[in-house]
């Protein structure tokens, strides 16, 4: 079961997403989204997610640029190897892994909004 639920938290980072536009009234734009390279960008492209590609690895190492420090970035590029090292640090008491969480939740959920 846990496995089952980080994985389904990573696929929503590699932005899957579904559906079409007029599905998503909340898009904030329709304008492109600047695509940028980095440790995120690169397990994205290097996974075995079916819907991956160059612009959406980009648009997800973006959100990181926007709310993960670099190591918080390098951190996370470990969960796409290691999906129960995700469910351990969610789960932990530890502050510092209870930041990084928060920081994560606003990530993927950046993610979702840009890349989805």
């Amino acid at each position: 079961m846990k496995k089952l639920l980080v994985m389904t938290c990573i696929l929503v980072l590699a932005g899957c997403g579904g559906g079409n536009k007029n599905d998503r009234p909340d898009r904030r734009s329709t304008a492109p989204v600047a695509l940028t390279y980095g440790p995120i960008s690169k397990a994205c492209l290097q996974s075995d997610r079916k819907k991956k590609s160059t612009q959406l690895c980009g648009c997800i190492q973006t959100a990181a640029d926007k709310t993960l420090s670099r190591s918080d970035q390098r951190k996370s590029v470990a969960f796409y190897t290691n999906p129960q090292l995700a469910q351990e640090i969610r789960q932990s008491d530890r502050a510092k892994d209870e930041r990084f969480w928060e920081a994560y939740a606003e990530y993927s959920n950046l993610a979702a909004k840009m890349c989805g």
